[in-house]
């Protein structure tokens, strides 16, 4: 049984800060990896891959597939994301098959098969999810509502068998995507349905106070994210982190910040921010290694992939050699990767994606756009 976490925001990573000039074993830390120094034997950094795409912000939400929502028809399973096909294979084996959080920053990256955003949880509401008891009424609403939304679709579904006949094929294959979208839903009703009455986990961390800085946030997210983890409330997590102005002592916004031009001013506030990203990284890291894994044995770590990385490579709009990093999930890390920079012999970051898919025990040959799993990453023995 693995997890799998994403970490992301929406404005890429400052390259020289970032992406280390040597490959192999024996490479240097650059500032924005210096904070996940202790665990360099349990990470990989990727050079040159990328999803092939170009128009800068609209690079955000490929990450996790390696498909531009607009050209989703043309692909087998549409724009669904990393996590939401891992959800698929979940199912209702935990509270929620996937969890998709922010701090300071909206989640563009989870997408249902349907093409569907997955709305994104903030800071309190991802706690009270986790582990606030909904009182008797709220429980007996929530039934209600899932026999209503049933009810509904049995109806939708019993007029659409009547309807489908009458139309052209043209019309009939949209037809078909909509009935997917009517049958994923229904799926979803039963799966959570008998989670209603199951009681929720129990922890001693209070409920977290949002607006305590970028820093502090971000830092009880990972703590919560590593709850969900620890209690097996979910397997599947996407985070977006952003940044608020006059936080870290910087004055200015990510989005500038990320227009840098090379400015000294602008470049150090983007590696201050981004080194916070990997510190609570590493944080994270810590936590699960402190946990047994009573399922699989070893630590919570060991079984758990946490992904790092952003769909735009920089503030500059390009989505070319994007920032990507991975860390435990049972791979052989603690190497600097670099792949061909050459046009004919790029390799797809889907091919990193598809290698994730398979770790986590979903059977697949592909995803997205990728040609094959990722060459030079092995599982250990």
């Amino acid at each position: 049984m693995k997890r799998f976490i994403s970490l992301s925001n929406n404005y890429g990573i400052y390259k020289k800060g970032f992406f280390p000039k040597e490959a192999g074993k024996d490479y240097t830390l650059t500032p924005t990896l210096k904070p996940l120094e202790r665990h360099r034997k349990d990470f990989t950094v990727f050079s040159n891959l990328d999803h092939g795409n170009t128009g800068g912000h609209q690079g955000v939400p490929v990450l996790l597939s390696g498909v531009r929502p607009h050209l989703a028809a043309g692909y087998p399973e549409g724009n669904i994301s990393l996590d939401q096909k891992m959800a698929e294979h979940v199912g209702a084996q935990t509270r929620f098959p996937s969890l998709t959080v922010r701090v300071n920053e909206s989640n563009l990256t989870s997408f249902t098969r349907t093409g569907v955003q997955v709305p994104a949880l903030d800071l309190r509401r991802t706690y009270r999810a986790l582990f606030l008891e909904e009182t008797a009424v709220e429980k007996t609403k929530r039934t209600q509502k899932f026999k209503l939304h049933g009810s509904i679709l049995d109806v939708v579904l019993g007029e659409a068998k009547s309807l489908k006949g009458k139309l052209g094929k043209q019309d009939q294959h949209k037809f078909e995507e909509y009935l997917d979208s009517v049958r994923s839903l229904e799926k979803k009703i039963v799966q959570q349905e008998p989670w209603v009455d199951r009681p929720k986990p129990k922890t001693d961390l209070k409920e977290p106070q949002q607006g305590n800085g970028t820093e502090a946030d971000l830092k009880a997210m990972m703590e919560l994210i590593a709850l969900a983890i620890q209690t097996d409330s979910t397997r599947a997590i996407t985070l977006s982190s952003g940044f608020v102005n006059g936080d870290l002592g910087l004055a200015g916004g990510y989005h500038g910040f990320s227009h840098h031009g090379e400015r000294e001013s602008h470049t150090s506030a983007l590696m201050k921010i981004e080194a916070n990203k990997t510190t609570q990284m590493a944080h994270l890291i810590d936590l699960l290694k402190a946990q047994e894994d009573s399922i699989n044995g070893g630590t919570l770590f060991d079984h758990t992939m946490i992904f790092f990385g952003c769909g735009m490579a920089t503030g500059t709009h390009s989505t070319k050699n994007l920032p990507l990093l991975l860390a435990g999930g049972g791979f052989k890390h603690g190497e600097s990767k670099v792949y061909p920079e050459e046009n004919s012999k790029r390799v797809p970051a889907a091919n990193l994606l598809l290698s994730m898919l398979q770790c986590f025990g979903v059977e697949a040959d592909r995803f997205g756009t990728s040609t094959g799993t990722l060459t030079g990453l092995e599982w250990k023995a």
